[in-house]
């Protein structure tokens, strides 16, 4: 069936069932709190909508990166080591064990039927991105399946039209929104902000979008109604599909 199920459980972390393989983003399953990274405080307003014993196993783990606490949490790095296969930048697998492959942009490796490919992500300004340390986005392919962009941390624009060049065929993106800003990273958007999300859907030219990475956590400085507002403004409510923690849904 041509078709992609999009299980939200919150914060970054969703599940997809995509030509026969179970795929998770960025498990963050941690209830609330407060993490302290040297100048950098985040605070967790919410715990996930679906707990790992609930979700199970799946056949693989795509991770944005794995050194900031609101994509990968205490909890989400346990079950990301028990993974059977972890997919995520470099630096990343370094740290992640025996199941972790790294790969740069346009770089793929097979999960089953699905071919993932890591595309280039910018967390923050050019500047403040290198100060952010890598992150990757991906690509999913697979015959007679909608070709499926995951944005992981990124906010350039610029870098949505070097995906959408490369993988012209795009039918469905997940994209990581909430106009992330922390403090000590300065007055700088980490993460796609809603209006910058519609602007993509359009460079993309995609038929479907799911927002993620837009509740339960402290430097979110939008959300879901922001996200909407956006894309109807844009012109483009049709193609948003507005998720809540612990909704799903089938494109």
């Amino acid at each position: 069936m041509d078709e992609l199920t999009v299980h939200t459980i919150g914060g970054p972390t969703a599940v997809l069932t995509y030509a026969g393989s179970r795929l998770m983003l960025d498990p963050t399953f941690d209830g609330p709190g407060e993490y302290r990274n040297g100048p950098v405080t985040s605070i967790k307003l919410a715990g996930p909508a679906a707990g790992p014993r609930e979700i199970g196993q799946v056949d693989a783990v795509l991770l944005s990166h794995d050194h900031h606490i609101d994509n990968l949490d205490v909890a989400g790095r346990d079950y990301v080591l028990g993974a059977p296969r972890v997919f995520t930048t470099t630096a990343g697998a370094d740290r992640l064990g025996a199941a972790a492959t790294g790969l740069r942009p346009f770089e793929h490796s097979d999960v089953g039927a699905v071919r993932v490919t890591a595309v280039p992500a910018l967390h923050g300004s050019p500047e403040v991105g290198l100060r952010n340390g890598p992150v990757v986005g991906f690509v999913l392919e697979s015959d007679d399946q909608p070709t499926v962009y995951v944005s992981g941390d990124n906010a350039s624009l610029d870098v949505v039209a070097i995906v959408a060049e490369r993988f012209p065929d795009i039918e469905i993106a997940i994209l990581n929104v909430g106009a992330a800003k922390l403090a000590a990273r300065g007055d700088v958007f980490l993460t796609l902000t809603a209006d910058l999300a519609a602007r993509a859907a359009a460079l993309l030219g995609v038929r479907a979008v799911v927002p993620v990475h837009q509740d339960g956590w402290g430097h979110f400085t939008q959300g879901a109604e922001d996200v909407v507002r956006a894309f109807a403004e844009a012109g483009s409510a049709e193609v948003l599909h507005d998720l809540r923690p612990g909704a799903s849904v089938t494109l």
